[in-house]
């Protein structure tokens, strides 16, 4: 279980956070389009996952808006934002927004998800959502980069997780 916070109110989550050098959970999560992707589909790939409450909050839109500029100069790397939002929700957002580099999916369908990857914010205000964190899987499926966001409203280390990928 980790602490994080929501406009300084403590909040918890499912277990913890990959910590770095640890083999990274295989995952299935489902696009914009309804389909299903998991882990399998990067093989041979560098992965950082965006995790995030919403895509209807503005840090979360923030979120994903830097990574799609950013994605676009990453060789051999796939930015995969991952919320509970429905299916729907990214498609709109990505249309509304012009999202093309990143991919966003849901874990709707996939409680186990936030749960091996100790996201899932069991408590306070957004009990059931997923918590702000960035996670970089290299090629091995290995982590290489591991950010839970203390603060919720809070954006992440985008440097950070940029820097392990040069």
């Amino acid at each position: 279980m980790e602490t994080i916070y929501f406009k300084g109110t403590p909040c918890h989550t499912y277990g913890n956070i990959p910590a770095v050098g640890t083999k990274a959970p295989c995952f299935n999560l489902v696009n914009k389009d309804l389909a299903e992707i998991s882990c399998s589909d990067y093989t041979g790939k560098r992965v950082v996952l965006n995790v995030f409450p919403s895509l209807d909050t503005p840090v979360c839109a923030t979120s994903v808006r830097k990574f799609n500029q950013m994605a676009a100069a990453m060789d051999n790397t796939a930015v995969v934002c991952v919320s509970m939002d429905l299916p729907f929700a990214g498609k709109r957002f990505c249309t509304t927004e012009g999202i093309d580099n990143v991919e966003v999916a849901s874990a709707f369908r996939s409680p186990t998800f936030a749960q091996q990857y100790g996201l899932q914010i069991v408590d306070g205000p957004l009990a059931g959502l997923l918590a702000r964190a960035v996670i970089v899987i290299d090629e091995n499926q290995k982590v290489i980069f591991s950010d839970l966001v203390e603060e919720i409203t809070n954006e992440p280390d985008y440097e950070g997780a940029l820097s392990v990928l040069k």
